[in-house]
């Protein structure tokens, strides 16, 4: 593919071919990327925009994977993750405020932000993804979300506009939802907080990781997969329908929490896109509520 070919010039050896997309995500199912590239400062991500203009190609935005499933043929593009450089967290008590890369892991913030007597990031320990994809999805739990502290961000866009700063009132954040492009990399984030006691944030920090040990599995899974109706509780409708242990193939509709669905080891993402659709049709036929998914689906049929 020629495209590839001119991007994978731009890049040089840092760029790797065929690179396996699964391992970078909490399913660890899936197929390849054509071409993937790690990018660890902002002169990266212009090196990544650079190769994106060559090769005239698609472009997949990768964090921690937490929200991320790609189909089993994968990705006819370029995949950028987000890497080590582009994580730091600095807290700074007297403002008071954190600001975090893009990169940075989310429970990592939550416990930095506590340990300084900072309050406000708590329900963040409960979400294993990054700072730049908790911005993308504005994600939230146990009452808030990233809108209530967020103040702005720093976005680069891979599609050729470069670097911006953009406050939280041009983010248009709201119910699993912002308006961060599929092109645009979170290479920082600055959350204002409130001044608290410290033994207070971490122990509401323990309290939500052990409602999350008791109420949500483990394993191979992305979290929630269908974003709530408005006034229900998506989890609430599948396990109405019946649909708790419901497998195909090599996914299952957990037995612990019906809005998780787990791959196997070793299991395959199209298993996984065809319980999502099988849960869906049957909620639908059952109640007329369609149900969304909040997950980033790549490389499926609309």
């Amino acid at each position: 593919m020629a495209g590839i070919a001119e991007a994978a010039a731009v890049l040089g050896d840092r760029a790797r071919r065929d690179a396996p997309l699964g391992p970078l995500t909490t399913y660890r199912v899936g197929g390849p990327a054509a071409l993937l590239f790690e990018a660890h400062s902002v002169d990266d991500l212009g090196l990544a925009a650079r190769a994106v203009e060559a090769g005239g190609m698609p472009v997949l935005v990768v964090g921690r994977g937490s929200n991320l499933l790609v189909a089993d043929h994968g990705f006819a593009g370029l995949a950028v993750v987000v890497g080590e450089g582009l994580d730091a967290v600095v807290v700074d008590a007297q403002v008071p405020a954190v600001r975090a890369g893009g990169g940075a892991f989310l429970p990592v913030v939550a416990r930095r932000a506590a340990a300084a007597g900072l309050t406000g990031l708590e329900w963040a320990v409960g979400v294993p993804g990054s700072v730049g994809g908790a911005v993308r999805m504005n994600a939230g739990g146990h009452g808030s979300d990233t809108s209530r502290t967020l103040a702005r961000v720093g976005l680069f866009d891979l599609a050729g506009a470069g670097l911006r700063e953009a406050p939280v009132a041009d983010l248009d954040l709201g119910y699993r939802h912002s308006a961060v492009a599929a092109t645009e990399v979170v290479v920082w984030a600055e959350f204002v907080l409130a001044p608290g006691d410290r033994e207070e944030a971490e122990a509401a920090i323990a309290a939500i990781v052990r409602w999350r040990r008791g109420h949500q599995p483990g394993g191979q899974n992305a979290g929630s997969v269908f974003t709530n109706p408005s006034g229900d509780s998506a989890g609430r409708l599948v396990e109405e329908a019946g649909l708790k242990g419901l497998r195909v193939g090599s996914a299952t509709v957990s037995p612990k929490h019906a809005n998780f669905v787990q791959a196997d080891d070793g299991g395959s993402a199209d298993d996984v896109m065809a319980l999502i659709e099988e849960v869906r049709r049957r909620v639908e036929d059952r109640t007329g509520v369609h149900l969304e998914t909040e997950l980033r689906l790549v490389g499926f049929a609309p």
